[in-house]
């Protein structure tokens, strides 16, 4: 089965498109994409979606190594709204 592991940054990324047996797990993805020392992963998901290193993926599947947030999504709104407005 073919899957695509995807490590994004806010203007460059990096992709490997990998031939793995059925049944394999996202770790497995992990390991053969060659993505394993990037220090900056926070999570992963599959299609959007959050999963774990054991998820089985199915063909067709991208992987994304998600970063750590930069910012609180709440305490960034509260900010914005608290400017004044034109």
């Amino acid at each position: 089965m073919k899957v695509e592991v995807v490590l994004a940054w806010p203007r460059r990324f990096e992709s490997a498109v990998l031939e793995l047996p059925e049944g394999a797990t996202l770790a497995d993805a992990l390991a053969a994409s060659g993505f394993t020392d990037t220090g900056e992963v926070a999570g992963y998901a599959v299609f959007g979606v959050v999963a774990g290193a054991s998820t089985r993926l199915h063909d067709g599947d991208r992987v994304e190594l998600l970063r750590p947030l930069q910012a609180d999504p709440k305490e960034a709104r509260r900010r914005r709204a608290q400017k004044p407005r034109p």
